[in-house]
């Protein structure tokens, strides 16, 4: 991990919820494209966090099924046909997406969304907006409370305290007015939250556009103590980014991020191998990957971020023939497989633990040192 020392801040409160001394969960928001949305990544790290700190919920997962192959291994979630997702690559919106970037939208009645979840405090995140419609929340299938989202335009939460174990909760619509729902959160007392939030074929740069009144205050909701940010893989597709603009874009996006959460740790992950097929010559490396890599570490460093390099984890450039060939990639060349991602969440968390026990090292060799402060 590059520039470890900019992990210090999540590290610390790591060790205090380790020791009993910090209240409520530990959360982590996990942003990228579609190698963060399959959640096999983020699902490994999640497991492992919560075996090691303890298992402090879901957290923030998005309303309903907002395009067919959404998920998360951690929550089932579903809705009805009748609702309208915005956010999602190739659709160009008001940018009033919510912390995820998808927003759920529906202007009939019984239109609903369901999560089905392990905690015992729950919110749901929606706009509030002039003409909006009301919504009842169930929760196992008994009328918990009806709300209506009508009134000024602003992001709006509501929550709900219940028993521990599994719940289904669900929002069904109740008139024709419109209702748009961002998100659902479960949690427990404590432990630690690792929130997958992926898009297929997101860009970094997508957040920018994301309505920053909304994004902000939905961040401050969830108080994270790591954001990760992961992406790369789309951008090094493309002509238009140079080493510059690229950077200039990836810092803005950190300094937003930053001043949204303040005391959050952040770790840029950078984007796995890549290669595309040219006629004639088969497989080859996709060399604009060096630049992405370079753009988003330089801009990581510089803004006091830490950095992970997955690609020179993989075995560096062109590593990804050896992961296809051995099952641990799929045939484009892009993704990986299902142990591939087990493989590379499992090298993340060991690298995090280890930059974490080197924290703790320190952090309990100061602490036998008596009264340093108060020499002369």
């Amino acid at each position: 991990v590059d520039a470890a020392a900019a992990l210090v801040p999540f590290f610390e409160q790591l060790y205090r919820q380790q020791h009993g001394e910090l209240a409520g969960p530990l959360r982590a928001l996990h942003y990228g494209d579609s190698h963060v949305a399959a959640d096999e990544w983020t699902g490994d790290i999640r497991e492992r966090l919560q075996q090691t700190f303890g298992d402090g919920g879901s957290g923030y997962s998005l309303a309903g099924r907002p395009w067919n192959t959404y998920r998360r291994f951690d929550v089932k979630s579903g809705s009805t046909r009748g609702w309208h997702s915005d956010g999602l690559v190739g659709r160009t919106g008001d940018g009033i997406y919510g912390l995820g970037g998808v927003s759920m939208t529906a202007s009939s009645p019984r239109q609903s969304v369901y999560l089905v979840a392990e905690g015992q405090q729950f919110e749901l995140y929606y706009l509030q907006q002039p003409g909006g419609g009301a919504i009842q929340i169930y929760d196992n299938g008994a009328p918990v409370e009806r709300i209506s989202t009508d009134g000024e335009s602003a992001p709006s939460y509501f929550h709900y305290d219940a028993e521990p174990g599994a719940h289904r909760l669900e929002a069904e619509t109740l008139d024709r007015a419109p209702v748009r729902l961002f998100g659902w959160v479960a949690e427990k007392p404590t432990g630690v939250t690792y929130e997958a939030l992926g898009i297929n074929g997101a860009s970094a740069s997508m957040i920018l556009d994301w309505n920053e009144v909304v994004l902000k205050s939905n961040i401050e909701r969830r108080n994270p103590a790591l954001i990760v940010l992961s992406y790369g893989t789309n951008e090094a597709g493309r002509k238009d980014w140079t080493l510059e603009s690229y950077r200039a874009m990836f810092t803005r996006l950190i300094e937003r991020l930053r001043a949204d959460a303040p005391t959050a740790a952040i770790l840029v992950v950078g984007p796995p191998d890549r290669a595309i097929k040219v006629r004639g010559k088969g497989w080859v490396t996709l060399d604009n990957v060096d630049m992405i890599v370079e753009a988003e570490r330089e801009a990581a460093v510089a803004q006091g971020c830490a950095f992970w390099d997955q690609r020179a984890k993989m075995g560096g450039k062109g590593s990804m023939r050896e992961w296809v060939l051995a099952g641990m990639a799929q045939s484009d060349y892009v993704h990986l497989t299902a142990p591939g991602y087990h493989m590379i969440g499992d090298a993340m968390f060991r690298d995090l633990m280890s930059e974490y026990d080197l924290f703790v090292k320190a952090r309990n060799a100061l602490a036998v040192v008596p009264n340093l402060v108060d020499r002369p």
